[in-house]
């Protein structure tokens, strides 16, 4: 007897197994205590302004950094603002340090958010909080020599769906101050878009999502409230799941936005994928710098 078919041609065995990330990368705690000390040398090689507040939790802080030789743009550098990854309820912005390396090498300024996570929040306050993030880099900009006209959004796998949900935000309807097309470009690497499977899985238990938090919160079925550029970036050997996800959102939404570009990168998996985004001079990094006006 077989397993039951829940989702696309997938049981819940072979759906868990597309999800299960860490299982398909069996030395992925190893990768990140290489990127431990990565991050521990970009403290010292970068200007930075640590553990900002920009909401009234503990967890709603926010690292700047800034490069060793600034862009000289009128109104300040501009800023490339990073959402972790971590299904939502685990990492924190302490660990993406090590991504200084790319942007902040290349001429920008890069902020890295922290989010509470579910349990302790639910997903409606945690896109909330990234919303807020944004926000207060806007409102703050001019404060650390950046220019609030050129705000761009970047994040990886979780991180991927906050920054399609970023682009997708009526910035106005939050707030009188915020310009419609606060966001001028996005990359989402390795995000998830649509979040059925994931409700169907088995991190369900700890997430907790409702169906009305799937259709609000999938950005595959929304449409984003900006015409800025994005990057849409996913591992070559990445499972067949996460390959099909950003092949899907990019379809929905390089309907609606003035560029979108697709990146498969050969031979890299979920954790890999994102040292394209932590070196100066990969094929990604050249694609978002010249996003951002910094090539």
């Amino acid at each position: 007897m077989t397993d039951a078919i829940i989702f696309r041609d997938y049981s819940q065995s072979q759906l868990d197994s597309q999800y299960n990330n860490r299982a398909h990368v069996p030395d992925h705690v190893e990768i990140y205590e290489v990127r431990k000390a990565e991050g521990d040398a970009a403290l010292g090689q970068f200007q930075t302004h640590l553990d900002v507040p920009y909401g009234l939790s503990g967890e709603e802080t926010l690292d700047i950094f800034f490069p060793e030789n600034p862009t000289q743009m009128p109104g300040g550098a501009p800023i490339n603002i990073f959402f972790h990854g971590g299904y939502w309820f685990s990492r924190h912005k302490d660990d993406f340090r090590w991504l200084a390396n790319g942007l902040a090498a290349r001429g920008g300024i890069l902020v890295i958010v922290n989010y509470a996570l579910i349990p302790d929040v639910d997903l409606d306050e945690l896109v909330q909080q990234c919303r807020a993030s944004v926000a207060w880099v806007f409102d703050n900009a001019e404060t650390f020599g950046g220019d609030k006209n050129r705000i761009f959004v970047s994040g990886h796998s979780a991180g991927g769906h906050l920054t399609a949900m970023m682009m997708a935000t009526d910035w106005p309807a939050l707030s009188n101050g915020l310009p419609a097309d606060l966001i001028k470009g996005g990359t989402a690497i390795s995000g998830i878009y649509d979040l059925e499977p994931i409700r169907l899985g088995f991190m369900q238990e700890t997430l907790g999502f409702t169906a009305e938090q799937v259709a609000a919160y999938s950005p595959v079925g929304l449409t984003p409230k900006t015409k800025a550029p994005m990057i849409v970036v996913v591992g070559g050997s990445e499972t067949d799941e996460f390959i099909r996800q950003s092949k899907d959102f990019a379809e929905a939404w390089g309907k609606s936005l003035s560029d979108l570009q697709e990146q498969v990168p050969p031979g890299l998996n979920h954790f890999t994928v994102l040292d394209e985004f932590a070196a100066p001079e990969t094929e990604l990094m050249k694609a978002v710098a010249k996003q951002m006006g910094l090539d």
